[in-house]
C-alpha cells in the first residue's frame, strides 16, 4: 500500500475535515468540558492560587480547529482578571479561526502541528479528537510529552486502532504497554491518553507513512491510519 508523507497528507480532504472539532465550545453540551471531564480555565485558575505557582501558566490545545473554545476562555479569563498570568494557545493545521481579540494571553497559530515548535512549556496540552487525522501520532505524544511543565497535564483522544504496523495489523495491546512504561496512561473504553509529568519520550517506532483511506473510526468521521516499524527492544 503506498503511504502518504507529511505533506501530502497535509493536502488530504480528510484532514481538512470541517466536521471535528471546528465549532466546539468551551463548556456546555458540545463542548470541551463534555468531552474532557473538566473545563481547562479552571485548570488554569486553580494553578494560579497554588503558592509557589510560576508566574504564567498555560494551556495549549493541539488541532484546535476554529479555536472558538480559546476565544471563549480567553473572554472568561478576562472576566476573572486572571489575563496578566496565563497563556491559551492553539494549533491547527487550517487557518479558519473565529474572530479572536489581538491580546497577548491568546494565541492562534496556523501550522502543521508535526512541525510547529513552541516556544514555551505548558501546564496543559490537549488534542481532542485531532490526533485522528495527524500521520505522526506516536511521535508527536513524545514531542508533546516534553512540551510539559514539571507536575503539568497532557489529554488527548487516541484510537490504538488507527495506529498500524507495517504489515497493517494493529498495534493494539503491546502498544498499549510501551505507551505506559513511557509514562503514559491509556484508558481503552474512552480512548483516551493522559500523562501527567514531563518527561523526554523515545517511543520504540519507527514512522512509515499514513493512510487517508481507511475510512469511518469510533467516532463516524473519516480517519487517517498511522504506520510504524516496531524497532527491536
Amino acid at each position: 500500500m503506498p503511504l502518504l508523507d507529511d505533506d501530502a497528507l497535509a493536502d488530504s480532504a480528510v484532514v481538512a475535515n470541517n466536521a471535528m472539532n471546528r465549532g466546539r465550545q468551551l463548556a456546555g453540551v458540545d463542548s470541551y468540558e463534555r468531552e474532557l471531564g473538566f473545563n481547562p480555565v479552571d485548570v488554569l485558575t486553580a494553578l494560579l492560587r497554588v503558592t509557589g505557582a510560576p508566574d504564567t501558566v498555560a494551556w495549549l490545545d493541539l488541532c484546535c480547529g476554529s479555536g472558538r473554545a480559546l476565544v471563549q476562555a480567553a473572554a472568561r479569563l478576562r472576566a476573572e482578571g486572571a489575563t496578566e498570568r496565563v497563556l491559551v494557545e492553539g494549533v491547527d493545521l487550517v487557518d479558519a479561526f473565529d474572530p479572536a481579540p489581538d491580546v497577548p494571553w491568546l494565541r492562534l497559530t496556523a501550522a502543521p502541528v508535526l512541525s510547529w515548535v513552541p516556544r514555551r512549556r505548558y501546564d496543559l496540552i490537549t488534542s481532542i479528537h485531532g490526533l485522528h487525522y495527524v500521520g505522526d501520532k506516536l511521535g508527536l505524544l513524545s514531542r508533546a510529552a516534553g512540551w510539559l511543565t514539571p507536575g503539568g497535564r497532557l489529554v488527548a483522544d487516541l484510537d490504538l486502532a488507527e495506529v498500524r504496523l507495517e504489515g497493517g495489523l494493529p498495534a493494539g495491546r503491546r502498544l498499549a504497554a510501551d505507551l505506559r512504561e513511557a509514562g503514559f496512561s491509556y484508558e481503552a473504553r474512552r480512548r483516551r491518553i493522559g500523562r501527567h509529568d514531563r518527561g523526554d519520550v523515545a517511543l520504540p517506532y519507527e514512522y512509515l507513512g499514513a493512510d487517508d483511506r481507511a475510512g469511518p473510526n469510533y467516532t463516524g468521521q473519516d480517519a487517517v491510519h498511522s504506520y510504524y516499524r516496531r524497532r527491536p527492544a
